[in-house]
């Protein structure tokens, strides 16, 4: 008797384990019809009957462990809505690189790992067209970049969505990755996928983007 694998989705745990308990009914019957009608001078080899068992219970053992993390899943969905609903309201500090220009403002932060010997910071728009450039700060550490809306071809941008990319090389000449961080207000929370998203002026976020909740 062959037994099927066991799904990975631990949603289908209680549909595996009636299948289980058929196989293993129809297995005992098979087990005992083979007893029954077996040659009392040429005895059945009992290894493939304790390979089968053996088999069973680790299909059992796995089944099992797909309903527990099912559990841990649903507390996490639980506690990870909870925690959203709990911000509301407040400012967060979100590693992106994208934020919301309003009334002609709009900020972000990059924090470079070492100084550099030349950065540029260039301001997308929602097409990703540059529509601003500057050159950043070079020092390590934490550095404030504000964008007043200002075009680099003349003109103020209009109020949306915008994000910044940051080249920077080392000593060396080699790229740096700088860490990008906005500050946004989480204005609401998004149910309608697996996990919640908070929503900002910029769009929706997931919480594994949110480095800080201010008070």
């Amino acid at each position: 008797m062959t037994i099927a694998p066991i799904a990975p989705d631990a949603a289908q745990a209680t549909g595996d384990r009636t299948r289980l308990s058929d196989n293993y009914d129809t297995f005992l019957i098979l087990l005992t019809a083979q007893l029954q009608n077996q040659d009392p001078l040429a005895p059945m080899d009992s290894t493939q009957f304790t390979q089968q068992l053996v088999q069973f219970s680790q299909v059992e053992q796995q089944i099992r462990t797909n309903e527990q993390l099912e559990g841990l899943v649903n507390q996490y969905q639980a506690a990870s809505a909870g925690a959203a609903l709990s911000y509301l309201g407040k400012d967060a500090i979100i590693e992106a690189d994208d934020t919301y220009l309003a009334g002609g403002e709009a900020n972000w932060a990059y924090t470079l790992p070492e100084a550099a010997t030349d950065i540029t910071i260039q301001v997308r728009d929602a097409r990703g067209r540059t529509v601003y450039t500057e050159d950043g700060e070079r020092g390590a550490g934490q550095h404030l970049f504000s964008w007043d809306g200002t075009q680099t071809v003349g003109g103020t941008a209009a109020d949306g969505v915008y994000s910044i990319v940051v080249t920077a090389r080392d000593a060396s000449g080699e790229a740096m990755t700088p860490v990008v961080n906005v500050r946004e207000t989480i204005m609401g929370v998004d149910f309608s996928g697996a996990t919640p998203l908070v929503i900002t002026p910029a769009g929706t976020r997931g919480l594994d983007v949110i480095r800080s909740v201010l008070s």
